[in-house]
C-alpha cells in the first residue's frame, strides 16, 4: 500500500480528493491530510509518503516552501510530488520545475483527469522502485564480495598492520565489536572419495544451518577448494558437524579454531583450523576437531625403510596375514590418536616408490585393475578418511601379491613345458605317453594336459603324432629305408598305424609322398 499526503487549505477540496481516490483505488492508498506544508512536513517525517499532491498556495507554509524542504533532504527518501494549482499560479508553478515535480493538476480538478495522472504516477514510481530495488541487491552484492576479498586478505595473507588499520579492516568487514569469532575450514569428499566442489559443499551448509541454532557471520568458498566458517561460537560448528555425521554425511570434515576476539587474529585462528582439519583425516570424530596445543604436538616415529624391504620380499608370497600384520606395524595403526599426520604422509610416499614402484619396475606392468587401483590409492588425498585409505592399500597389496604370484607361475609353466617338448622331440621314437612326459617334469597328469595344450596350442596326443609325421618325412626324402622300418625309427607300433596317421595328418600316404619327393628332384635334375 502507497503512502499519500494530501494538503491543501481548504477542507472539502481534501476530503473530496480522498474521497474519490479510495473509491478508485481501493486498498491501494494509505491517505493522510494536511491544511498547509507544516503540517504535511510532520506527517511525512513521522511516516514518510510515496506520493504527496498539494496546493500551492495555503498559510503557514505554502507549496513551493514544501517543495524546499523536501527536496533538501537525500534523493533516495523524496517523495513523487504533483502541484495543484489555479490559472492565477502558474507563475509560482515555473519555481517548482527546479524541484522535479512530477505533474501539474488545475483546478477544478476532474476526475479522469486524477486518476489517470495516479496511474501513471503509480507506473513511474513501481520502475524506479524494480530499479533502485536491482540496484540495492547488485549494492550488497558487491559488498558482500568485498566483504569477503578482505577477509581472504587478512586470513592468507603475511603483512603485519598497525593496530589503527586493523580497526578500519574491523569496521569494513563489520563483526560485532568485541564479540569472540571462531573459524571453521570445511572439507567435503563424496561416497567416491572424490572432493565435492565448493558450490556443492555451501549448499550442503545451507541445508544444514536450517537445523542448528545461531548464526555464521561469514562464509568464505572457494579456498582450495576448502569452505571458511566465520561465527561466534566453536559450540555452533560442533553441532554443525555432528548433523552432518546423523545425516550420513560421512565424508563432511571440519577443523576448528580457538576462539578470538579481535579480527587481526584471524590469520591464526585459520592457520589452526587448517591444523585440526589434517587431523580429521585420522581421528574419526563426528562433531569435526577443534584446534588445541596437542595437535601441535604429536607422537614421531621412525620411517618403517626396514619394514617397507621386507614387506617387498614377502610379495608373491601368499603370507597374507603375516604382510597385513606387517602393514599395520609400518603405518603404526594402533597409535594413530598419538601420531603426527606428516607421519602417514611419509609412510604413503614411501609405500609407493619401496614398494609398489619396485614391484612394477621388477615384473613390468600390472593387469589394468591393479594399476587402477594403485593409481588412486597411490595418493591418501583420494579418501575421506584414513580408514578408507588404509582399507584400499590392502586390498592393493593383496592384489600385487596375486599378481607377482600369477607372473612366477607362468614363468615356472613356461619352463616346465619348454623342458616337455624337449624330452618329446629326443624320445619320440620311444613308447611314449602323457604319463611318462608329465612324470618326468613332475607335474599332475590333468594339470600338465592344460598347461600343455595352453603352451603347444594342440593336445598331447596331436603334438606327438605331428613331431613324428616330421621326422618321417625327412626319413622318406633322404633314405631307401622300407615303411615298416621308417615306421619303427619315428615310434609308431606297427606300419599299418604309420600310414594311417600320416595319411590323416599330409593327404597322402607315406609311400604317395615319397613319389612325389622323387619326381620333384628329378625334375629339378
Amino acid at each position: 500500500m502507497r503512502r499519500l499526503i494530501i494538503v491543501d487549505d481548504e477542507k472539502n477540496i481534501r476530503m473530496g480528493l480522498k474521497a474519490m481516490i479510495e473509491r478508485e483505488f481501493e486498498s491501494v492508498y494509505d491517505i493522510a491530510l494536511a491544511g498547509n506544508g507544516k503540517i504535511a512536513l510532520e506527517l511525512n517525517k513521522e511516516n514518510p509518503a510515496d506520493l504527496i499532491l498539494t496546493d500551492i498556495r495555503m498559510p503557514v507554509l505554502d507549496g513551493i516552501r514544501l517543495l524546499e524542504e523536501l527536496h533538501a533532504e537525500p534523493a533516495e527518501t523524496q517523495p513523487a510530488v504533483v502541484l495543484l494549482s489555479g490559472y492565477d499560479d502558474f507563475e509560482y508553478a515555473k519555481q517548482a520545475i527546479r524541484y522535479k515535480v512530477r505533474d501539474y493538476l488545475l483546478k477544478p480538478i476532474e476526475r479522469k483527469e486524477l486518476f489517470d495522472l495516479l496511474k501513471r504516477v503509480n507506473k513511474e514510481l513501481s520502475e524506479q522502485e524494480a530499479v533502485q530495488e536491482q540496484q540495492a541487491k547488485e549494492r550488497q552484492v558487491w559488498r558482500k564480495e568485498q566483504r569477503i576479498n578482505r577477509l581472504r586478505q587478512i586470513i592468507c595473507g603475511t603483512d603485519t598492520l598497525p593496530e589503527e588499520e586493523w580497526r578500519q579492516a574491523e569496521a569494513d568487514i563489520g563483526f560485532p565489536l568485541g564479540e569472540t569469532m571462531a573459524v571453521a575450514v570445511v572439507i567435503c569428499h563424496h561416497e567416491d572419495g572424490s572432493k565435492m566442489t565448493t558450490g556443492e559443499i555451501m549448499r550442503l551448509i545451507e541445508r544444514l544451518t536450517h537445523m542448528v541454532e545461531d548464526r555464521l557471520e561469514a562464509v568464505i568458498p572457494g579456498l582450495d577448494g576448502r569452505i571458511v566458517l566465520i561465527g561466534n561460537t566453536t559450540t555452533w560448528y560442533k553441532e554443525l558437524a555432528l548433523q552432518a555425521h546423523l545425516k550420513g554425511w560421512n565424508g563432511f570434515r571440519m577443523g576448528i579454531s580457538s576462539g578470538q576476539n579481535h579480527v587481526s587474529l584471524l590469520r591464526v585462528q585459520y592457520q589452526e583450523a587448517l591444523t585440526a582439519l589434517e587431523y580429521t583425516f585420522s581421528l574419526q570424530q563426528s562433531g569435526g576437531i577443534e584446534y588445541s596445543e596437542e595437535l601441535q604436538h604429536r607422537t614421531e616415529f621412525p620411517l618403517p625403510y626396514a619394514e617397507l624391504h621386507k614387506l617387498l620380499n614377502m610379495l608373491g608370497t601368499d603370507r597374507l596375514k603375516e604382510m597385513k600384520q606387517l602393514l599395520g606395524t609400518i603405518f603404526q595403526v594402533d597409535e594413530l590418536k598419538h601420531m603426527d599426520i606428516a607421519y602417514l604422509e611419509r609412510v604413503s610416499r614411501l609405500m609407493n616408490e619401496k614398494v609398489f614402484d619396485e614391484v612394477f619396475l621388477k615384473y613390468g606392468e600390472s593387469s589394468v585393475e591393479v594399476l587402477k587401483m594403485y593409481k588412486r590409492a597411490g595418493n591418501m588425498k583420494n579418501f575421506r578418511s584414513f580408514h578408507d585409505y588404509y582399507r584400499k592399500i590392502t586390498d592393493l597389496l593383496v592384489s600385487v601379491n596375486d599378481y607377482i604370484v600369477q607372473i612366477r607361475s607362468a614363468h615356472t609353466e613356461h619352463s616346465d613345458m619348454k623342458e616337455a617338448v624337449q624330452y618329446i622331440d629326443t624320445h619320440y621314437a620311444r613308447p611314449l605317453n602323457m604319463a611318462m612326459v608329465s612324470n618326468h617334469v613332475s607335474l599332475s597328469y590333468s594339470y600338465f594336459s592344460e598347461a600343455f595344450k595352453a603352451y603347444t596350442g594342440e593336445n598331447f596326443v596331436l603334438y606327438l603324432k605331428k613331431v613324428r609325421i616330421s621326422k618321417a618325412k625327412v626319413l622318406l626324402r633322404e633314405t631307401e629305408l622300407r615303411m615298416s622300418a621308417i615306421s619303427d625309427a619315428v615310434g609308431f607300433e606297427h606300419s599299418k598305424q604309420f600310414s594311417r596317421v600320416f595319411r590323416e595328418l599330409e593327404g597322402v600316404t607315406p609311400h604317395e609322398y615319397r613319389q612325389l619327393m622323387q619326381l620333384g628332384a628329378e625334375d629339378k635334375g
